[in-house]
């Protein structure tokens, strides 16, 4: 681990600023403007509890805040693009000229990440790596945004049916490595580019399990890592109760994932995130 850890990448260029990093991952907070996402579904469709939500978000300690308007859980409904428009513009509008920190727009769709980028995004959040539409590479490379390209195995309306890998490490691994190439090529600067393994997209619990323990070989592709760990179906399963609450179980997860090296968490609870890993640094938790 020690090896591939020392390779992780030091820095995320945006638009208009430099994420770098430190001991401890960034924070990416989770903005969902949807009435159906899994956890949060439904709290935040109203435009002003949505920028209110934000600005706690920051206030909680939130380094980036990833701003979504279709939710991506297994089975859901795909909406539109002038509803996901409707629903993410006013927010990330009043969003750029209140917050201090880059906004994210969590989008597939190219029409969708473009009005989202003139309104004051930075980055685009592409769960599909560019394969839900393929106008999306132009759009980033032309906008200078930068862009976090995700691993998933089918859609969101499938990638549970029957998820199958022969080595989910080293299948994902080379994924990913593509679709770095394929956004280098396509004139998107390898500083800009982050990669996401896709917890819970297209995954059993093993697959899961095996991509947090190896998590650390990722970062041999060059790029920052993100990861999503927050209250997903794994900790449940995991501890054999899917009602369980599942905020200690992605503490423990923060944790792991800070050992490994990752540069950005995403997640739903900033301000239990956050202090759970000012005491694990504070404690030596990465001696």
């Amino acid at each position: 681990m020690t090896t591939a850890r020392a390779l992780r990448a030091e820095k995320w260029q945006l638009r208009s600023r430099e994420l770098v990093f430190g001991e401890c991952p960034l924070v990416m907070g989770v903005l969902n403007i949807t009435p159906d996402s899994f956890y949060d579904g439904g709290k935040y469709v109203d435009p002003q509890a949505a920028v209110e939500h934000a600005l706690r978000l920051e206030a909680e300690g939130a380094d980036i805040l990833d701003i979504g308007g279709e939710s991506t859980r297994p089975y859901a409904t795909p909406v539109s693009v002038d509803e996901e428009l409707r629903r993410v513009l006013p927010v990330i509008t009043q969003l750029a000229e209140k917050v201090q920190i880059p906004l994210s727009i969590d989008t597939y769709k190219a029409k969708v990440a473009a009005e989202a980028l003139a309104a004051g995004a930075e980055i685009v959040n592409d769960v599909t790596a560019f394969r839900g539409d393929p106008e999306m590479i132009r759009v980033v490379a032309e906008s200078g945004a930068a862009i976090c390209l995700m691993h998933m195995q089918g859609t969101p309306q499938n990638m549970q049916d029957r998820p199958f890998y022969q080595d989910v490490v080293r299948e994902v691994k080379a994924f990913l490595s593509l679709a770095r190439d394929q956004a280098t090529q396509a004139g998107i600067p390898l500083e800009k580019i982050a990669l996401d393994p896709g917890i819970g997209f297209g995954k059993l619990l093993e697959h899961n399990l095996a991509l947090f323990r190896n998590v650390h070989t990722l970062h041999e592709l060059g790029c920052p890592l993100v990861v999503g760990p927050s209250r997903k179906r794994y900790i449940g399963q995991i501890v054999g109760n899917m009602d369980v609450d599942r905020l200690p179980g992605t503490l423990a997860t923060v944790v792991a994932m800070a050992r490994k090296g990752v540069q950005v968490l995403r997640v739903h609870d900033v301000a239990a995130v956050r202090q759970a890993l000012r005491v694990f640094l504070a404690v030596g938790g990465l001696d």
